[in-house]
C-alpha cells in the first residue's frame, strides 16, 4: 500500500507538470493567434491607406504567416511530448494498480489466515471448556450402605488383630474341643495335685494312659458333650456362611442400583454441559469444615481480656485495627505484674467454665457416638434380615426353575385338600405390619419383612408360646380335616 501510495504521488507530481506545460503551450497558441488577427485587423483598417504602405503590409502578414505556422509547429511538438507523458503516467498507474492487486492479495491472504486461526482457537477452547467441565462432574451417589458397614467391621476385626495379648478378634470361631481334651481339662488339675513336680509331657502321658484306659460308659459324657458343642458350632458357622452369602448378594444388588443411578447422573451432567455451551464456572464450593455449633468456644487468654476492654475507647479515637493491635501490645509489655492480676484472674475463671462445658460436650459426643452405633447394630440387624430374605428368594427362585426343568407339566392341586392356616409367626407378623406401618409410613416392603424377623427374634419363650396358642386350635382343625381327606383320598385310590 505504501509503495502505490508512493507511486502515485510520483505520477501525480508528474501530472501536475505535464498540465503546467499544456496551459503554457495553449497560451502561446492563443497570443499567436491573438497577434495575427490583429495583424489581419490592421490590414483591414489599413486598407484605405495609400498604396505605399500595401508592401509593407504584405511583408507583415508573412512574418505573421511564418510565425503562426512556428507556433503551430511548437504546438504540435508540445502535443506529441504531452502524450507521451500522458502514456508514461499510464503505465505508472498500471502498474501501481497491479501492485494494489498484489497487495490486497497478500492481506486477504493474511486475513483468511487469522480468520482460521482464530477459529481453531475457539474450537480448542470450547474442547477445554468441556475438558473443565467433565472434571467438575461430582456425584452424589454415596457408597452403599451394605459395603460401607461391612468395611466398618473388617476395620474393627485388622484392629482387633494387632492388640497384643487379647487373642484374636472377629469373627474366627473356636472350634470345639474333642471329647479326650474336655476330660482331660478335668482331669490335670487333679494329676498337678497328686505330683505337682511332674512337667508337661509326664502329665499328658499319664493322663493318656489313663483316658485309653477308660470304659465307654465313663467317655460317653464327654462325647456326649462334644456332639452338642460340634452341632451348635457347625450350626452358628452356617449360619454365618450363610449370611455372608446374602451380605454379599444385598451388596451387588446395591452396587447395580448404584451404578444405574451413577450413569443417570452423569447423562444428566452430560447434557447440562452441551447445552451450557457459554463454559461459565460455577462457585466455588467451601470446602472447608464446618464448626460445630455446640461445641464452646476456646477462652480469651489475659491479653485478649484486656484487648477487648481497651477496644472502644480506641475505637472512640477512629484507630484502625493494625493500630489497635500494635497500642495495645506495647501498652501491655509495659504494664506491671500487679496491673495485669485482674485479667488473668478473668482468663483463669473462664478457663475453668471452659473445661467443665468441654466435659459436658464431650459427654454429649460420647453419647451420640454410642447412640449411633446401636442404630448401626439395628440397621445391620435389619440389613441381615433383609439379605437372608433376598437370598430366600434367589433360592427358592432357583428351586421352581429347577423344578420346572425336571416336571414340565403342573400338578393339577385338589380344590377339595383342606387349605394349612397360618402359623405362629404369621399372626404374629400380620399384627406387627400393621404397627410397623404406621409408626414407618412409607416403609419398603424387603425393610419391613425384615423388621417382622428381627422383632420375632428378640421375642421371649413365653412371648412365642403365647402366639403359639393362639394358632394351635386352627392347626388341630387342619390337622383333623387332613386326616379324614387322606382317608377318603386313599380309599378312593
Amino acid at each position: 500500500m505504501a509503495t502505490a501510495a508512493a507511486g502515485s504521488k510520483r505520477g501525480g507530481g508528474r501530472g501536475r507538470k505535464a498540465l503546467v506545460a499544456v496551459l503554457d503551450n495553449d497560451a502561446n497558441i492563443s497570443a499567436g493567434k491573438a497577434a495575427a488577427a490583429a495583424a489581419l485587423g490592421s490590414d483591414v483598417s489599413a486598407s484605405p491607406a495609400p498604396k505605399a504602405k500595401r508592401a509593407s503590409s504584405k511583408s507583415g502578414m508573412a512574418a505573421a504567416k511564418a510565425a503562426a505556422a512556428a507556433a503551430a509547429a511548437s504546438v504540435v511538438d508540445d502535443v506529441a511530448e504531452l502524450q507521451g507523458m500522458l502514456e508514461r503516467l499510464r503505465l505508472e498507474k498500471e502498474k501501481a494498480e497491479e501492485m494494489v492487486r498484489e497487495r490486497d492479495e497478500v492481506i486477504r491472504k493474511k486475513e483468511e489466515e487469522i480468520e482460521t486461526k482464530e477459529k481453531e482457537q475457539e474450537r480448542l477452547h470450547a474442547q477445554l471448556r468441556k475438558v473443565q467441565r467433565a472434571k467438575e462432574f461430582k456425584p452424589t451417589v454415596s457408597l452403599p450402605l451394605v459395603k460401607s458397614m461391612l468395611e466398618k467391621e473388617q476395620d474393627g476385626y485388622d484392629k482387633g488383630k494387632k492388640k497384643k495379648g487379647k487373642g484374636k478378634a472377629g469373627p474366627e470361631r473356636k472350634k470345639p474341643c474333642t471329647a479326650y481334651v474336655l476330660w482331660l481339662k478335668d482331669q490335670w488339675t487333679e494329676i498337678k495335685k497328686e505330683n505337682p513336680e511332674a512337667d508337661f509331657k509326664e502329665v499328658t502321658n499319664t493322663l493318656g494312659t489313663k483316658w485309653k484306659a477308660l470304659g465307654a460308659e465313663e467317655k460317653q459324657p464327654y462325647e456326649e458333650r462334644y456332639r452338642q458343642e460340634k452341632e451348635a458350632y457347625l450350626q452358628v458357622v452356617g449360619q454365618e456362611k450363610r449370611e455372608a452369602e446374602a451380605m454379599k448378594l444385598l451388596e451387588e444388588q446395591q452396587m447395580q442400583w448404584t451404578a444405574k443411578e451413577l450413569l443417570e447422573q452423569y447423562l444428566k451432567f452430560r447434557q447440562e454441559a452441551e447445552e451450557g455451551g457459554d463454559g461459565k464456572k460455577g462457585k466455588r464450593k467451601n470446602s472447608k469444615k464446618d464448626k460445630d455449633p455446640a461445641k464452646p468456644k476456646q477462652p480469651m487468654s489475659a491479653y485478649f481480656v484486656y484487648t477487648q476492654e481497651r477496644r472502644a475507647a480506641l475505637v472512640a479515637e477512629k484507630k484502625n485495627v493494625p493500630e489497635i493491635g500494635k497500642i495495645t501490645g506495647e501498652e501491655w509489655k509495659s504494664m506491671t505484674e500487679a496491673q495485669k492480676a485482674p485479667y488473668e484472674e478473668v482468663a483463669k475463671k473462664q478457663k475453668e467454665e471452659y473445661h467443665k462445658q468441654m466435659e459436658v460436650y464431650n459427654q454429649m459426643k460420647m453419647e451420640e457416638a454410642a447412640s449411633l452405633e446401636k442404630e448401626e447394630e439395628e440397621q445391620m440387624k435389619i440389613m441381615k434380615q433383609e439379605a437372608l430374605q433376598l437370598l430366600k428368594k434367589k433360592e427358592k427362585a432357583d428351586n421352581i426353575i429347577k423344578k420346572t426343568k425336571e416336571k414340565r407339566q403342573k400338578k393339577v392341586v385338589d380344590p377339595n385338600r383342606p387349605k394349612k392356616p397360618a402359623s405362629s409367626f404369621l399372626l404374629f407378623s400380620k399384627e406387627a405390619r400393621k404397627q410397623l406401618l404406621e409408626e414407618r409410613p412409607g416403609i419398603n416392603n424387603s425393610t419391613l419383612n425384615a423388621l417382622i424377623s428381627v422383632k420375632w427374634k428378640e421375642l421371649s419363650g413365653e412371648e412365642r408360646q403365647a402366639w403359639s396358642d393362639k394358632a394351635a386350635p386352627a392347626m388341630a382343625a387342619y390337622k383333623k380335616e387332613m386326616d379324614e381327606y387322606t382317608k377318603a383320598h386313599s380309599s378312593s385310590a
